[in-house]
C-alpha cells in the first residue's frame, strides 16, 4: 500500500482521524465522501487496529479472532462497496466442546432454538420467550438486571446452558455474567439471526480493499504518525501534533481508547471536574492472547470446523477464561478456501486475558509463560488436529503487552470498555467542541461490526459540526 509521506501532508483539514481501527476506517471513508478534506494518521506501519494482520515465515495471520453477524452483509454495502460486501462468507461449522456438551452449530437463531429444544430439554415455550426477551433489548432499557439474572429467569440451575449462551460472547468482547444484560442481549440478538460471517480472502484482502477506496475517495493516509497531542485551545478543538509538527483541523476524531485519548492526547486538563469524575468511573475492558500456528506447505488437516469453542473446565466462568493457565480457548482454522489466492493451513489459537498477570513479569519468566501457553494450546489443538506438531513450521504469539505495543491500547485492551464507556464517548465532542472519539466501547460497540457501525455515527456528528 502507498500511502502519503509525513513531508508531504498539508497544513490544514477539514478533518483529522488518529488510528486505523474500523471505526476510524469508516469515520474517515464517510467524511470525505460527504465532501470534507481527511487527513488519517496511524502510528503503525499497517492500518486495521486489532483488525489486521502479520506475515511469517511464509503464512499470513490475521491478528485477532475472526466472525461477525450478517449485519455486516448489509453495512459494508451501504457504507463501503458493493465488492466488500461481496467477500463475506458464512462460517457454518461452529463447534463448542466442554464437559458439559459437545455439538457442532451454524450459530443461527433456528439452530441454537433447535439444540436448546431438542439437546437441552428446554420447554419451546420457554426458548421463545428468551429470545423474544433479547431480540427486543435496546440501548435505552433498563440497565438494572444482570446477564447472569436474566439467565436465571430462564433457565435456572442450568449451568451447560448458561455456558452455550455466554461463553462465545465472553470470547467476543469480554463481558461477563454480572453486567447489564442489555450488553448481552444486543449483541447475542445481532449474532443470532443468520450465523456467524468472516472476509473470504483474510483481513489483509479487507483493509486493502478498505484502504483503496479511501484514497478513491480523497482520503491522504499516512502511517508511521504517531501523534502526540490533540491540540485544545480555548476550549475548542484546534488540530494535533505529530513528530514536532502542529497540522490544523476544526475537528478531530480519535480511533485510539477513550482512556488514552483523555488520559494521554487531549491531557485531563483540557476537560471539566464534572466530566472527569463521571470519566474516571469508566472501566477497561480485558486482553486477549493469541497463538498463531502455520502449517508447512505441502501438509494440511482434515476439516475440524471454522471456529471451535473448546474447555476442560467443568463449567463456565469468565474470571477462569481470563486465568494465565485458562482451560478455556477458541481455536480459528484457516483453509486455504479461507484465502484462495493465498492458499495455507493456518490456525489461531485466541484465550482471554488480563494485562496485569502480564506486565510485571521480567524477561525470563514472561519468556517462559509464553512458552507455557504455547503448549497448552498445542495439547488442546492435538485433540482435534492428532500430529499437528509435526506439521507446524512457524509458531507466533502475542499477550495483552504485545497488543499494547501495536495498538497503545490502554492495558492492552482488546475490548475497549466497559459499558460507561459508552456515555463518556458520545458526549466528549459537547465537553470540547470539535473532538470526536470512535471505537469499541460499552461492549455494544465492540466487534467489528459495532466498530463500523460506530465509525457511521460519529462521521454524522462531525459532518454536522462541520457544516456548523
Amino acid at each position: 500500500m502507498n500511502f502519503t509521506p509525513f513531508d508531504r501532508l498539508n497544513d490544514k483539514y477539514d478533518t483529522i482521524v488518529i488510528g486505523s481501527g474500523l471505526g476510524g476506517l469508516t469515520c474517515a471513508n464517510r467524511l470525505a465522501r460527504a465532501g470534507h478534506s481527511v487527513l488519517l494518521l496511524e502510528h503503525h506501519i499497517q492500518l486495521g487496529g486489532l483488525a489486521t494482520w502479520f506475515k511469517r515465515g511464509g503464512h499470513i495471520f490475521d491478528v485477532s479472532l475472526h466472525g461477525f453477524p450478517y449485519g455486516m452483509v448489509k453495512t459494508c454495502k451501504k457504507y463501503w462497496s458493493k465488492e466488500i460486501r461481496d467477500s463475506i462468507v458464512q462460517l457454518k461449522n461452529i463447534v463448542f466442546d466442554n464437559p458439559q456438551f459437545s455439538l457442532t452449530t451454524t450459530f443461527s437463531k433456528d439452530d441454537f432454538i433447535r439444540l436448546l429444544e431438542e439437546k437441552f430439554l428446554i420447554k419451546p415455550s420457554v426458548v421463545t420467550e428468551f429470545f423474544r426477551t433479547v431480540d427486543g433489548m435496546n440501548f435505552y432499557d433498563d440497565r438494572s438486571m444482570t446477564t447472569r439474572e436474566l439467565f436465571d429467569r430462564f433457565f435456572p440451575g442450568r449451568s451447560d446452558v448458561h455456558r452455550l449462551l455466554m461463553e462465545p460472547i465472553t470470547y467476543a468482547n469480554g463481558s461477563t455474567l454480572d453486567e447489564p444484560a442489555i450488553t448481552y442481549g444486543i449483541v447475542f440478538s445481532n449474532f443470532m439471526n443468520r450465523g456467524v460471517y468472516t472476509f473470504e480472502g483474510g483481513t489483509d484482502r479487507l483493509i486493502g480493499m478498505m484502504a483503496d477506496e479511501l484514497q478513491k475517495n480523497g482520503v491522504t493516509i499516512c502511517t508511521g504518525a504517531k501523534v502526540d497531542r490533540i491540540v485544545v485551545d480555548n476550549g475548542k478543538v484546534r488540530g494535533v501534533e505529530v513528530r514536532g509538527r502542529m497540522i490544523q483541523a476544526p475537528a478531530v476524531v480519535s480511533n485510539s481508547g477513550i482512556t488514552n485519548t483523555i488520559d494521554n492526547l487531549a491531557g485531563r486538563d483540557a476537560f471539566s471536574d464534572d466530566f472527569l469524575s463521571r470519566f474516571d468511573r469508566v472501566k477497561v475492558n480485558n486482553s486477549s492472547c493469541q497463538v498463531y500456528f502455520g502449517i508447512r506447505r505441502g501438509e494440511g488437516f482434515d476439516d475440524v470446523g471454522d471456529l471451535l469453542f473448546t474447555s476442560t473446565a467443568e463449567e463456565f466462568s469468565s474470571e477462569e477464561m481470563r486465568k494465565m493457565d485458562t482451560k478455556s480457548r477458541t481455536f480459528s482454522v484457516y483453509y486455504p478456501k479461507t484465502r484462495p489466492d493465498h492458499p495455507d493451513y493456518t490456525v489461531v489459537a485466541s484465550m482471554n486475558a488480563d494485562f496485569e498477570d502480564w506486565a510485571g513479569l521480567d524477561e525470563e519468566t514472561y519468556a517462559r509463560e509464553k512458552e507455557a501457553m504455547v503448549e497448552r494450546c498445542f495439547v488442546d489443538l492435538e485433540r482435534y488436529i492428532p500430529g499437528i506438531r509435526d506439521k507446524v513450521d512457524i509458531i507466533e504469539s502475542a499477550t495483552p503487552k504485545t497488543f499494547n505495543r501495536y495498538t497503545l491500547h490502554t492495558r492492552g485492551t482488546s475490548f475497549g470498555t466497559k459499558f460507561e464507556g459508552l456515555d463518556i464517548s458520545r458526549s466528549i465532542f459537547k465537553e470540547i467542541p470539535g473532538l470526536f472519539h470512535v471505537g469499541s466501547v460499552g461492549i455494544i460497540m465492540s466487534g467489528w461490526l459495532g466498530a463500523i457501525n460506530y465509525g457511521v455515527i460519529v462521521a454524522n456528528d462531525v459532518d454536522a459540526h462541520l457544516r456548523g
